[in-house]
């Protein structure tokens, strides 16, 4: 997977900060992204791009527990959320809803704004082609590959109840 980054570099950006709370009265992807990040960067919704990365510092997603803030990111055509660390709740609702979630030691401080990133899931690398340079993840468990391969939970679920 290659994308542009779109970094935060902060610590504990919240649930409410990716989509505001004003507008949970929405379920649609394509709505929520319109609002996507809008309270950190009004300009975000304007720049990301189809396939786009955003990079987080540690305790990404931090807050309450709703499931809009993936929707909003994935609506947005955000691919991957590479953070230093996530709140657990958050990294949870990302594979629950098959969307791909990475950490990645101090990678806020390494990747710039708009440089081009590849992902490999499998070996657990993220190259850096702006910088040429390569940062090392521990690669997701075979479990949650197979949550992200089946579109989520309730894929997953309904896939191993036909079997």
């Amino acid at each position: 997977m290659k994308g542009k980054a779109h970094v935060y570099k902060r610590a504990h950006i919240n649930t409410d900060e990716i989509i505001p709370a004003r507008y949970l009265n929405v379920d649609k992807e394509a709505e929520l992204a319109k609002h996507a990040m809008e309270d950190i960067d009004k300009d975000f919704v304007n720049k990301v791009q189809v396939g786009d990365f955003i990079v987080g510092g540690a305790d990404f997603g931090c807050g309450s527990s709703r499931e809009h803030a993936v929707w909003a990111l994935r609506g947005a055509g955000v691919r991957v959320v590479i953070a230093e660390k996530f709140a657990r709740i958050f990294y949870r609702n990302c594979l629950n809803n098959g969307f791909i979630a990475v950490e990645c030691k101090e990678i806020s401080e390494k990747v710039d704004d708009a440089d081009e990133l590849e992902i490999e899931i499998s070996t657990g690398e993220i190259k850096n082609n702006t910088k040429n340079e390569v940062y090392k993840f521990e690669p997701l468990s075979d479990f949650a590959e197979e949550l992200l391969n089946s579109g989520g939970l309730m894929n997953y679920v309904l896939k191993k109840k036909r079997i």
